[in-house]
């Protein structure tokens, strides 16, 4: 394997991470009433549950493209390079709207799953430094010289 290619794996584990995270963390926030229409108690459950699918689709696709060469999808669409550099662009967009989220002063909080609450901002500043992490794999491999 060559270093290209570890530097490919490892970006797509960390965006796996990454994923998983923000699956968890934004299906646990809408649980909660907040986020996308998660104020409409009655319709939680069927919110929810077409949130809950349409999650899975970056959680798994986006991994998946950056792990391995596809042909098909370097002939169609784009190299896996570009693709990785166009996550990394998204990452570092996340990454800044998060920032935002633990810089802004306000009180929100959701329950904590083990008792007590959990504000915003430490919530916020745990993503972040997963989303720093995955941007720094994926730009990492993205921006990578060939050998």
């Amino acid at each position: 394997m060559t270093e290209l290619e570890r530097r490919f794996r490892v970006a797509a584990r960390a965006y796996l991470v990454y994923g998983i995270v923000y699956y968890v963390g934004g299906l646990y926030l809408l649980w909660h009433g907040v986020g996308v229409m998660g104020s409409l108690a009655e319709r939680r459950l069927g919110t929810l549950g077409f949130w809950a699918l349409a999650g899975l689709v970056p959680l798994l696709v986006i991994p998946y493209l950056i792990h391995a060469r596809r042909g098909w999808f370097e002939r169609w669409v784009l190299s896996r390079r570009d693709f990785a550099r166009l996550v990394a662009l998204f990452l570092a967009f996340r990454a800044y709207k998060i920032g935002q989220v633990v810089t802004y002063p306000h009180g929100a909080s959701v329950p904590a799953p083990w008792g007590g609450s959990l504000s915003f901002r430490v919530g916020a500043a745990v993503f972040l430094v997963v989303t720093v992490g995955a941007l720094a794999a994926v730009a990492r491999a993205a921006w990578a010289r060939e050998r």
